[in-house]
C-alpha cells in the first residue's frame, strides 16, 4: 500500500510544503486545516527543544511534543538530538511569544499520533507498505513507516541469503517495500520483513542457466566451499581451485555454473576470478510482488519439487 503518510522527508520539497511553511499566513492557513508539514531541525537547544527553519519565521517543537509514544515515557535525549539537520513533520499549534519575539508552536508528536490512528492502526500482518532506511544496527535495520514511526526489520528477515550486516544490503535513507510481520498495538511495536517481497528459490533461480559465468557476491566462506549470493533471495555454493586464496566475504568475484538443482534447492558454482573489489549495496531491489498487490497471506520460497518446505505465513490472530 501507497502510505497516505509517507516517512518524514517525503513532503519537504514539495511545492504546497514550501507555500505553507514560508509565510506567517501560510501557518496560519496550516493550522486551521490541521495539515502536517515538514521542515528541517535547525538546532537542538538546552531545554531539549528542536528549531525548525520556517523560512524566517520561528518553530519550535517543545521537548513533550517530539515523539509520538502511547507508555508516556518522556522522548530520549538521543532521540530528539539526532533529529537535528533532517526533516521533522509537524502540526502547526499556533502563535506564542518569548523573550525573543513571536513564534510557532509545533507538534511533531500530534503528526505522528494522527498517522498511527488514521494508517497504522489498521494494518496487520500480510500488509505491504512503503518505509525509509533510518538507522542500522548488527541485528537490523531501523524503518520510518510514516511521519517518523519506528519499525524495526531484522537482519534474517532483510534477504534469504545471509548477510553479515544489514549495510550489506541497504543504506541510512533508502526507500524501502516491507511487509508487516507483527504489531502489537498495546505498545505499537510493529515487526516488518522484506524477504518474502524478493522473491522464492525459483524465481530468481528462473534468471541463469547452467554453463553461465555470472558475478556473485561472497557472503561467506567454509571449509567446505565459498556461499555466492546470485541475488538478495538466492545463493549458490562455489568450489574453490586448488591453489588459489579464498576470497573475502562482501567481494564482488565471476562464479561460473556447474548444476541447478530445484529439487535440492542447489545451486553448484565454480570460482573462476577473486579479483573484484567489494559490492556495495543496490540502489534499489527487484521485488516479485506487484505494486498494485497491498497484501499477502502466505510466501513459499522453497520450489514444489523440493521435500523441504521454507514458507511464511502471515498471521493477523495475534
Amino acid at each position: 500500500m501507497k502510505n497516505k503518510y509517507a516517512p518524514e522527508g517525503s513532503l519537504i520539497s514539495t511545492p504546497e510544503n514550501r507555500e505553507l511553511t514560508s509565510s506567517p499566513d501560510g501557518l496560519d492557513r496550516a493550522a486551521a486545516q490541521g495539515r502536517t508539514l515538514e521542515g528541517v531541525a535547525q538546532l537542538c537547544d538546552g531545554s531539549m527543544r528542536l528549531h525548525i527553519d520556517l523560512y524566517g519565521t520561528r518553530g519550535i517543537i517543545e521537548r513533550s511534543e517530539v515523539s509520538y509514544d502511547p507508555s508516556g515515557q518522556p522522548t530520549k535525549d538521543i532521540a530528539i538530538i539526532t533529529r537535528v539537520g533532517k526533516p521533522v513533520c509537524f502540526k502547526v499549534l499556533g502563535r506564542d511569544f518569548d523573550s525573543k519575539g513571536e513564534f510557532y508552536r509545533l507538534s511533531r508528536r500530534d503528526a505522528q499520533e494522527e498517522c498511527y490512528r488514521n494508517q497504522l492502526r489498521d494494518l496487520c500482518p500480510g500488509d505491504i507498505i512503503d518505509a525509509k532506511v533510518t538507522h542500522l544496527e548488527t541485528f537490523g535495520a531501523f524503518l520510518d513507516i510514516g511521519c517518523g514511526l519506528p519499525s524495526l526489520l531484522s537482519i534474517d528477515s532483510i534477504s534469504v541469503s545471509r548477510i553479515s550486516h544489514p549495510r550489506d544490503r541497504l543504506y541510512c535513507g533508502m526507500n524501502i517495500r516491507c511487509v508487516i510481520r507483527s504489531i502489537d498495538h498495546s505498545t505499537h511495536k510493529i515487526l516488518v520483513s522484506m524477504r518474502e517481497l524478493l522473491g522464492s528459490w525459483e524465481e530468481n533461480a528462473a534468471a541463469f542457466e547452467a554453463g553461465q559465468t555470472v558475478a556473485g557476491i561472497v557472503r561467506s566462506v567454509e571449509s567446505y566451499g565459498v556461499f555466492v549470493e546470485l541475488a538478495p533471495n538466492l545463493a549458490g555454493l562455489a568450489e574453490l581451485r586448488e591453489g588459489d586464496p579464498p576470497p573475502r566475504p562482501g567481494q564482488r568475484v565471476a562464479v561460473y555454473i556447474k548444476s541447478i538443482l530445484p529439487e535440492r534447492m542447489k545451486i553448484k558454482l565454480v570460482l573462476v576470478d577473486s579479483s573484484g573489489n567489494d559490492a556495495p549495496p543496490p540502489d534499489s531491489f527487484k521485488y516479485f510482488v506487484d505494486r498494485k498487490v497491498t497484501h499477502i497471506d502466505r510466501w513459499v520460497y522453497s520450489p514444489k519439487s523440493s521435500p523441504r518446505i521454507i514458507e511464511t505465513v502471515f498471521d493477523d490472530t495475534v
